[in-house]
Order: C-alpha cells, then structure tokens, then sequence
C-alpha cells in the first residue's frame, strides 16, 4: 500500500511516538522512510530567545547539532526494524512548507507527523505546522497524538 514514508521531526517525544508510528507502518508495508527535520532561518527580531542570545553563526552551528541528533534518532529507529532510511535537514521559515516540498521531491505516498494538540488562543497565535501540513498538501497525512 505505502512505499515512501516522510517523517518530520523536531526531537520531541510527540515526534518520536510518530517515528515509532511510522517505523512500524514501514516495517509492515515494506516501505522505507526518509527522516526530516526543518531548521528555521536565524532572524535578529524574533521571539526566540536561543536566536536573541546567540550570532547567526553560533544559531546555525547549534540547529545542526540538534537536526544531526533528531535524524540519528530515526536512524536508529529505523535500522533497529531493519527498514531503509535516509535523513534530510532543511532551512525554511516555514516548517509546513519545507516538510510537503519533501514529501513531493521524494515521491512519499504518505507524511507521518505528530501533533503537538495547541489549541485555543496558543494554537491561533503560533499555527499549526500539522494543521497547515494538512490543509495544504495532497499527500496523505496520518497524525499521531
């Protein structure tokens, strides 16, 4: 049925409840996943403290380190169950945006992905990157919460 997975990380355990989802979907439809995680762009006026404190190089050094420690994760995951993985970290404003390019540059047939469950005025104020995944893209989206 599924033979490309997505799966986007951001190292939280929502989404590490999804790789374990999607591993296991893997696992059962011979798939093979590709692990993704976005970094956002360094920006001097922002509401991040981490980009506040830190320059634009010492930002980039440290969001490489992170997306190189959420992708190893998958990695693992997904050699452990003895599926085919591959990892790929990109750079956008826009996490939505960057994981549904993924999905269509890579051919994926399905995007696993958490859901963080904002809602009320914190789900109006910072989006949701899952909502809008779900919104905008034509590749089927399986969520876990």
């Amino acid at each position: 049925m599924f033979q490309h997975l997505l799966v986007p990380t951001d190292g939280s355990a929502l989404s590490d409840a999804a790789v374990r989802t999607a591993v296991t979907l893997a696992t059962a439809f011979k798939a093979r996943i590709t692990g993704l995680h976005v970094m956002p762009e360094f920006h001097v006026f922002t509401h991040r403290i981490d980009m506040l404190e830190d320059t634009q190089e010492r930002y980039a050094q440290l969001a490489e380190r992170h997306a190189e420690q959420y992708l190893a994760a998958v990695a693992r995951a997904a050699q452990e169950a003895a599926v085919a993985c591959e990892t790929i970290s990109v750079t956008h404003n826009h996490p939505y945006e960057a994981i549904i390019r993924a999905g269509e540059e890579r051919n994926c047939d399905l995007i696993v992905m958490a859901s963080h469950g904002r809602a009320g005025l914190q789900g109006v104020l910072l989006g949701s990157v899952t909502q809008k995944v779900l919104t905008h893209c034509r590749i089927p989206v399986l969520v876990v919460r």
